[in-house]
């Protein structure tokens, strides 16, 4: 009897340590701290656990595990298995990508920007070249237009945005520098200090950030309708991990991407909703823009960017024209 005991002790033990090494647990790294632009990824951690009851776990690390402009080079080396990053901050990285940060593409709401995104996602060159980082395209992070925050003077005019300094990335970039502004592509987490030294005048970004970076805080005005464009924030996952989940693991994780994308949409559309308190609450003064002045920004910056990135990617063997066309012709199935 006492044998039959130990035999079945042992085998309960032996079941026990095999149910815990079956628990699969994926380190996640993004930056700053909790806010609007990580709510999806929030969500898709509670889901996932939900559906594997506890056996599939993402811990979020803000900022812990890499700098965020190093997070696909840690995707790449296996160094955890799911980031967040944003294109701009490495083109030559994602060429195919920065399709979705040209100036004035005409992308109008957050429900917009996740359809182009995602069509963009899944087109296979763009697959290609995320591959080369062993990375697998999750699901985006969708962020209304840019607009900027600035001291002094509010800017209205084109004109006027000669030699400002500010803080933008990507197309957003290219687009203050047709105007004869000065880009500088410090990143979200440096934009702060960036404006509080006087190194940047202004600072580009999604409300969400300039809220979560403190840099509404410094602002004196703000622009409500420039709109030039957004920068595009990618969720990816290591390509070998994810090829080692289980059916059920995979399947958790993949289903709930839909889900995990309408909270941060709920989630932001609130956010929106008081930023007009914000301002008040804050003293910042609102900007609007001429449509005259805005249709010469169009004009500089639209065109001439889109051309050119066009026949750089295009002589990089990229298909720029279709990846082009494949944005506006998602653009107009979304708004039949």
């Amino acid at each position: 009897m006492t044998k039959m005991l130990k035999t079945a002790l042992m085998a309960t033990a032996g079941f026990a340590i095999v149910s815990e090494a079956a628990a699969t647990e994926w380190n996640v790294s993004v930056w700053g701290k909790r806010r609007a632009f990580t709510e999806h990824v929030e969500r898709l951690a509670e889901l996932v656990s939900e559906k594997t009851n506890g056996e599939f776990t993402l811990n979020i690390s803000y900022g812990g595990l890499s700098k965020n402009k190093e997070n696909l080079d840690g995707i790449s080396i296996g160094a955890f298995e799911m980031a967040q990053f944003c294109a701009g901050y490495h083109r030559d990285k994602n060429p195919t990508i920065t399709v979705l940060e040209l100036p004035f593409l005409g992308v109008n709401t957050l429900a917009e920007e996740v359809a182009v995104s995602h069509a963009v996602y899944a087109h296979p060159a763009v697959q290609a070249d995320l591959a080369r980082w062993n990375a697998k395209l999750l699901m985006t992070s969708p962020m209304p237009q840019y607009n900027i925050v600035g001291t002094g003077e509010p800017r209205d005019e084109l004109a006027e945005f000669k030699d400002m300094r500010v803080r933008a990335t990507g197309g957003i970039g290219k687009a203050f520098s047709s105007v004869g502004a000065v880009p500088t592509s410090v990143t979200a987490t440096e934009a702060y200090n960036a404006m509080e030294s006087g190194v940047v005048d202004t600072v580009a970004f999604a409300q969400h950030a300039h809220l979560a970076f403190g840099t509404i805080n410094r602002a004196e005005w703000w622009t409500a309708n420039l709109n030039p464009g957004t920068v595009n924030c990618p969720v990816v996952v290591n390509t070998d991990a994810y090829d080692m989940l289980s059916d059920s693991e995979r399947e958790a994780l993949d289903s709930s991407v839909g889900e995990a994308i309408d909270h941060y949409l709920a989630n932001y559309g609130a956010l929106l909703s008081k930023w007009d308190d914000v301002l008040v609450e804050k003293g910042v003064t609102k900007v609007e823009i001429s449509e005259s002045e805005l249709a010469e920004f169009r004009k500089v910056a639209a065109d001439p960017i889109r051309e050119a990135w066009i026949a750089d990617m295009t002589a990089q063997g990229i298909p720029a024209q279709e990846l082009y066309d494949l944005v506006m012709d998602t653009l107009a199935d979304q708004r039949k």
